[in-house]
């Protein structure tokens, strides 16, 4: 077996510059896409269903781009193409997005933008795997968590900068105020400008030589599908179950999601095993569906570990995401009104303090290497849990707008823990041959919760807090809470030292 070489610094940064732009569409969609619904007639109520376009998206796209990157190979290399395509047409969709004359035209740019995103997103994780030995991966993802941070803080306080600049943030006629749409062509012009930067700078490994340097000696063979037909029984059963209690206590309609995503995913491991016993030469001949699902079948036991800290934690940031611009303005501002200018000022100082929380996550790509060498990577990992989830429950108890700055260093600890240290435990367990579609399956524990949270969110604020927003992230903190808990499940990697040695 060859030994993978090591890159340099300014090589690791080339090939990680691109999520600079990614993140700074995200932090946009994250922080001001519920203003823009609201903005436009959404009552609190409809925002959850309303986001349900994101992860759904991501549930469809991640795992066959995934798939599909792993088969790619030409000019532009075996991930860069889609990093490219990806990034062309995020732009466009964020140029489009603050000019949305409709809720249902808002509704379906949010659709086209999370794809797009996806697109150009997903092939980054595998992309470090590819490009970097087991030592300096770590580093990797720590350096795209140092650019998903800084792209964030830009992002989310471009609004608040540009008020202060004196651009207009509230619109005459009620529509999407200046301040939103300059810093969305803002996020346009990053988003293309970075990713063309690490496609231009960087170069991939051919297949042959990825295989060449895989320890696990990686096979892109379809596994076995032994016991599939039990555990898609299982779950058909669970979505029949949890959809018989949804009609029982009557809960929102939004909530059959939930059900329907259970039941589906049964249905196709039991239609998928009988295609196979009508049709035996599908065995040889699996299309994307079905190398998908054999290899979500037949995954990792760090990836099963690891998908409830992921289940956990992600639930808690979609919280977090959906109801802080409600939270803030109701408790800390005493505003409701989404027309008038103290929602307006609200909802600014949310992305102030999104940028605070993603600053604190730059900062702490630079501190969780020495966490990790004095504590390991669960115990670090769950101690930044945990300074998120105190950080969200902080909300509940405190009044002035300020101080909600404080509990943004846990956040940000926690945000950074989450978009790296996962992914560290993960990637050393993956075969070379299959990482994109394992890194877009175990993105399935990052659109799951966020499915959840959106279907049941609404009705447990309706029925449990009186539509106050601001328990919707205290359940998040909690969330976090069992996230950490759940670390400890999880198998850590035998080579701590060295990689903290080479990551800092």
């Amino acid at each position: 077996m060859n030994r993978k070489p090591e890159l340099t610094f300014r090589q690791i940064w080339n090939m990680c510059f691109g999520f600079l732009g990614i993140q700074f569409g995200f932090a946009l969609q994250t922080a001001d896409v519920s203003r823009i619904f609201q903005t436009l007639g959404a009552s609190l109520e409809q925002i959850p269903l309303l986001w349900v376009a994101a992860p759904l998206t991501g549930l469809i796209v991640q795992p066959i781009i995934g798939h599909c990157s792993d088969r790619t190979w030409g000019r532009l290399g075996r991930r860069r193409p889609y990093f490219l395509a990806g990034a062309l047409l995020a732009t466009l969709a964020l140029l489009w997005m603050p000019n949305a004359g409709a809720l249902w035209g808002a509704a379906i740019l949010l659709w086209l933008m999370d794809a797009t995103f996806n697109v150009a997103m997903e092939p980054f994780r595998a992309f470090v795997a590819d490009q970097l030995p087991l030592r300096q991966r770590p580093l990797g993802y720590l350096m795209q968590s140092f650019f998903i941070g800084a792209g964030a803080v830009i992002a989310s306080m471009l609004p608040w900068l540009l008020a202060h600049l004196g651009v207009g943030n509230v619109a005459a006629d009620g529509g999407i105020p200046d301040t939103v749409k300059y810093s969305f062509y803002a996020g346009g012009a990053a988003m293309l400008g970075t990713v063309l930067w690490t496609v231009v700078s960087t170069r991939e490994y051919p297949p042959e030589q990825l295989l060449a340097f895989d320890p696990a000696g990686g096979s892109a063979e379809m596994p076995p599908l032994r016991g599939i037909w039990r555990n898609g029984a299982a779950w058909l059963l669970a979505g029949i179950a949890v959809a018989l209690l949804i009609g029982h206590y009557r809960l929102r309609q939004e909530t059959y999601l939930l059900a329907a995503g259970l039941a589906v995913y049964g249905l196709l491991l039991i239609g998928y095993q009988a295609a196979l016993m009508l049709r035996p030469v599908l065995a040889h001949r699996r299309g994307v569906l079905g190398h998908v699902l054999g290899d979500l079948h037949a995954a990792p036991p760090a990836m099963r570990q690891l998908a409830w800290v992921q289940l956990f934690s992600w639930f808690a940031l979609f919280a977090m995401w959906i109801y802080t611009t409600a939270a803030v303005a109701q408790v800390q501002y005493g505003a409701t009104d989404a027309h008038s200018a103290i929602y307006n000022e609200a909802a600014n100082w949310v992305g102030v303090l999104f940028a605070v929380y993603n600053a604190w996550a730059a900062a702490a790509a630079l501190l969780i290497p020495l966490m990790v060498r004095r504590w390991g990577l669960r115990a670090s990992h769950l101690v930044n849990l945990w300074l998120g989830g105190a950080g969200l429950i902080a909300f509940l108890f405190i009044r002035d707008p300020h101080w909600l700055l404080l509990p943004m260093a846990g956040v940000g600890f926690a945000w950074a823990s989450i978009l790296s240290l996962p992914y560290a435990m993960l990637s050393d367990n993956l075969p070379a041959a299959k990482m994109g579609v394992y890194m877009g399956i175990f993105n399935f524990f990052i659109v799951i919760p966020q499915l959840v949270a959106a279907s049941v969110l609404g009705e447990l604020l309706r029925r449990c807090f009186h539509d106050q927003p601001v328990w919707a992230l205290a359940a998040g903190g909690v969330s976090l809470f069992v996230a950490g808990l759940c670390t400890l499940r999880v198998r850590a990697p035998g080579r701590t030292a060295p990689i903290v040695d080479q990551a800092v």
